[in-house]
């Protein structure tokens, strides 16, 4: 009698489960049914997932191997009956009839979720802007297989293969819940996901195949919240240009960001800069992220960095050190009032999945901290803008920050309610 057997291999810490079908010296075909199992959730003797708590997936997985087991018999009874031989094409025609799975590349990207995703990256790869000839930038490509990491181990923790019409209201629940719960993602980064996820999902339309309706449901959104990030006012960004330091390192990283907070350009911009993208006393500059050309003026304190080194710009350093070391610059000129802000700090809870036990994990999180610890490269952006705004003509701005929308560049603005009730208070004693 022909017997149905599921069983795992390799060392793998999820390894997949095959499906073995044989009938003692007759025939003996092993196929992978495409599921995989945390191995210590798997139990050799029962062939199945083991009862556990940690194991939420058990029911949902254990109910498709008893399907195919129940399957795989009826099948072949039904191809005895007809005179139908046993082979390993047999067995892969029947085990993809079960569980709908495809029977090559082409038809399982066309599918599955996650093979449609890569097959999008490496086409992605190819297609240039049309605008600049250059292909995807890499952090947009950094941005997609963060996304796919996410979904793989999602699929890991649950025992699931997401479809690509898999990806409705349930499946957001779901993925939420996981993003927030276990991994512990504040709504930002959770909506960046959830973003990228749904322009796969177009692209998969576009491209024909079927996806959900209920991507397009407004309860089918990308979460966020409003982040509490600080700007350095111009008494602050004074007291930092007036003060003496003892260390060439800190005066130099001084220098950057007195630059950096009177240009508004990205730290990637920033660090770049040299006297050749000095022209007619404009600095100008073609931005890497959006290709987009800017001229700024050069202002006063600028002006007398660039002239302390005959027209030079500061040595050049890193952008992780300029990150640390504009930190101790703001420490050093007194910049210790504690205020509301977001930081990277190590998250000490357990509960994270697909971790190593001696892995550190670091997630933003809000609370009361120093000013000075909450300074970070992105801080000359946000306190240009913010400085800037309701002085000159937002356009003006935008021109300079590079902003494409008003919306991208009101999101820079971090004037408290506080200050705006000043500003109009001043107006009002005049």
């Amino acid at each position: 009698m022909a017997t149905v057997i599921f069983r795992i291999k390799g060392i793998k810490e999820s390894p997949g489960i095959k499906v073995r079908f044989k009938q003692g010296n007759l025939f003996d075909y092993e196929l992978s049914t495409g599921f995989k199992v945390n191995r210590k959730h798997w139990s050799n003797k029962q062939q199945r997932v083991k009862n556990l708590i940690e194991a939420p997936y058990k029911d949902n997985l254990n109910k498709k191997l008893n399907e195919l087991n129940l399957f795989l018999m009826n099948a072949y009874y039904d191809s005895c009956a007809s005179g139908i031989k046993i082979t390993q094409l047999w067995l892969r025609e029947k085990v993809s009839e079960c569980l709908n799975k495809p029977t090559s590349k082409e038809e399982e990207s066309n599918i599955y979720f996650i093979p449609f995703i890569d097959k999008y990256i490496i086409e992605s790869k190819k297609i240039k802007n049309k605008k600049t000839g250059k292909p995807l930038a890499e952090g947009t490509l950094n941005k997609y297989d963060t996304t796919i990491l996410k979904l793989r181990n999602f699929e890991t923790k649950f025992g699931l293969k997401l479809k690509i019409v898999d990806i409705n209201l349930n499946f957001h629940s779901k993925f939420k819940q996981y993003l927030s719960e276990d991994l512990l993602l504040n709504p930002n980064t959770i909506g960046g996901y959830f973003s990228t996820i749904k322009l796969f999902c177009n692209n998969a339309e576009i491209k024909g195949i079927e996806v959900s309706k209920e991507i397009k449901s407004k309860n089918f959104y990308s979460p966020q919240n409003t982040t509490n990030d600080i700007y350095l006012n111009t008494n602050e960004i004074d007291l930092i240009f007036n003060h003496t330091f003892d260390s060439e390192r800190l005066e130099n990283a001084r220098d950057w960001l007195i630059i950096g907070l009177w240009t508004g350009l990205r730290v990637s911009d920033l660090l770049n800069l040299n006297i050749d993208n000095i022209i007619g006393g404009y600095i100008h500059k073609l931005t890497s992220k959006t290709e987009t050309s800017v001229i700024i003026p050069i202002h006063p304190q600028v002006k007398y960095i660039l002239e302390k080194d005959n027209n030079n710009f500061p040595r050049i350093i890193s952008e992780q050190k300029f990150n640390k070391y504009i930190k101790e610059v703001c420490e050093k000129v007194g910049l210790t009032q504690l205020v509301q802000g977001s930081k990277i700090v190590e998250i000490k809870e357990d509960k994270i999945v697909i971790k190593k036990d001696d892995e550190k994990i670091f997630r933003k999180k809000d609370g009361l901290y120093p000013k000075y610890e909450l300074v970070s490269t992105h801080v000359c952006r946000r306190s240009f803008a913010t400085n800037l705004y309701g002085n000159i003509d937002t356009m003006t701005i935008m021109k300079i920050t590079g902003h494409a929308t008003e919306k991208q560049f009101l999101e820079y603005i971090k004037t408290t309610p506080k200050e705006y009730a000043e500003k109009l208070k001043k107006l009002w004693d005049k």
